[in-house]
């Protein structure tokens, strides 16, 4: 895997991971995913208890990123037709935040989308995740509404989109 540039060196040694179930250590990033998970979604947005059936649905991927073997973030994405796409989940540890790990995760998935000639990425956001919505409208996602009590009753969501060029 390729290091991005400009990045520290306690970034120089990390990879990019496409997970399937037959991938090395499967288990043991699945635990490490969950874990994340766990500490970054509250409970009833998480999907640790289920996070195994999730990813075993047609139609999905998971990608990770991996510092010196250990799983610094991941990002989760399902294509339900060939024109669209959707990011269920995207997180990083706390300890590799702001080093560009969401971007790269990001921007992989996007890649992985439109290999698959998908026209239409979209996503939910809380609005009070400022951090996250900037790095979304940097990589070109724009605000299409807002969804009351998307997460609970007390706490809506964008639904944001990228659409391709379909030339």
């Amino acid at each position: 895997m390729e290091t991005p540039k400009g990045k520290t060196p306690k970034m120089a040694n990390w990879g990019m991971v496409e997970l399937h179930r037959n991938s090395v250590n499967w288990a043991k990033v699945v635990e490490e995913i969950v874990r994340i998970e766990k500490r970054v979604f509250p409970k009833h947005e998480s999907l640790a208890k289920s996070f195994e059936d999730e990813i075993k649905k047609k139609n999905t991927g998971l990608l990770c990123s991996q510092i010196g073997g250990e799983v610094a973030g991941y990002i989760m994405y399902s294509w339900p037709s060939s024109l669209y796409a959707s990011i269920t989940k995207l997180a990083v540890k706390e300890n590799y935040r702001r080093q560009g790990q969401g971007e790269a995760l990001l921007k992989a998935a996007i890649e992985k989308c439109k290999s698959r000639n998908i026209h239409r990425i979209s996503l939910h956001v809380d609005p009070t995740r400022i951090a996250a919505m900037n790095l979304y409208k940097k990589l070109g996602f724009q605000v299409d509404t807002l969804v009351e009590r998307y997460y609970s009753s007390d706490r809506n969501a964008y639904r944001m989109y990228l659409d391709f060029d379909t030339d």
